[in-house]
């Protein structure tokens, strides 16, 4: 059998290591050490942040900027609806109730056409929680005009875009919060992991109270309020700060593939590749494509045709409206349903970094084979 190609695996740059000896030398092998304040402040750094904490996971960074921003029973967030399920769980956790938003095509993320009509319905929700896809960012300028009219604070889920920019400005910035992941799948990885970059030192000091099981100044364990455990640990901050180091190949890596898959499939009238826009520069995180209407070819055939030749690929992510779970929820369109037509339509290509040219030109071929 030919040997496994994955759609985004973890790439290991052998910085990692150097952190982690490290860490096992001085014996920072506790839940907390200096590579955690470290790795906030190099993260800082990259996107020209200000204020950021390292968690668990890119879902707990959601739900602590819910929490601050003061969602609770019965408020409405509205949030796109073509994403992971980790960007709207968080509401539910807070039991408020979501809203979801369609897609433009221009960009496949946040339709402001959508949000608007959201808006005309509810003119209150707490936040809005906008996706940047794949990898690109959202036209934040388009929605940050619409919710500052309405005084609703943004929660920037930047949990597949880290690196991107957008006109200048770095992906996970423009929000009141901004959201990082480095699950086994990003652009680069912590074996899990993520961080929440807040506005200011009062935020950050009182969410990492909540995220370090809201423990009280005191000698003995006084607990005044609810807290989680949240915060990241010593290891994986480690691991974070040598992946960080190489996240400027990563992208270059991403893009390459992109590019070569787009050129290889120019010729192919049925192939649409994911859109790039001119506002900015994404991370190329997956390269995706949708196929046309009317072509007899559909995205599970090229699915199966990769998976008997031992490679990954994958539908592009089901909107949450469609979702079992969340179907009972309002939904607001771009014009038609954006968001329902692309994963209709649409799949994730391969884009490991850890791939050869070779690997990726047999990938071109099975595909072009099934056109």
């Amino acid at each position: 059998m030919n040997k496994r190609i994955w759609l985004s695996a973890p790439a290991m740059c052998g910085k990692e290591i150097e952190f982690i000896n490290q860490a096992f030398k001085e014996n920072w092998v506790a839940p907390l050490g200096p590579d955690v304040d470290a790795f906030e402040d190099e993260m800082c750094n990259y996107i020209s942040a200000k204020h950021a904490v390292a968690m668990t996971t890119g879902t707990a960074a959601i739900h602590m900027a819910l929490k601050y921003i003061g969602v609770e029973n019965g408020d409405v967030v509205f949030c796109s609806s073509l994403t992971f399920a980790a960007s709207c769980n968080p509401i539910m956790y807070q039991n408020a109730v979501p809203v979801f938003i369609d897609s433009e095509p221009e960009t496949w993320n946040m339709s402001s056409v959508a949000l608007q009509k959201a808006f005309d319905k509810y003119p209150n929700p707490k936040a809005v929680i906008v996706v940047n896809l794949y990898g690109q960012s959202a036209d934040m300028d388009k929605i940050l005009e619409i919710c500052d009219n309405y005084n609703v604070p943004i929660i920037e889920d930047a949990a597949e875009s880290l690196g991107a920019i957008y006109k200048g400005k770095a992906s996970g910035t423009f929000g009141k919060f901004g959201v990082l992941s480095f699950n086994g799948n990003k652009i680069i990885t912590t074996s899990g992991g993520g961080m929440l970059i807040c506005p200011d030192e009062i935020s950050k000091k009182r969410i990492l109270k909540w995220i370090t099981q809201s423990r009280d100044e005191a000698r003995h364990y006084e607990h005044s309020e609810l807290g989680f455990n949240y915060r990241m640990s010593n290891i994986c901050a480690g691991i974070g700060r040598g992946q960080l180091t190489a996240i400027g190949e990563r992208i270059s890596r991403k893009k390459e593939i992109y590019d070569t898959y787009k050129k290889a499939f120019s010729n192919i009238n049925s192939i649409e590749m994911m859109p790039v826009c001119d506002y900015g520069e994404p991370n190329y995180w997956l390269s995706c494509m949708t196929i046309k209407v009317g072509c007899k070819i559909n995205p599970t055939d090229i699915i199966d045709a990769l998976e008997k030749e031992n490679i990954e690929s994958r539908p592009i992510w089901k909107p949450m409206h469609l979702q079992p779970f969340y179907k009972k929820y309002d939904y607001f369109t771009h014009d038609s349903d954006v968001s329902a037509d692309i994963f209709e339509r649409g799949l994730c290509f391969p884009s490991d970094v850890n791939m050869t040219n070779d690997d990726v030109q047999r990938i071109i071929e099975i595909i072009r084979g099934r056109f």
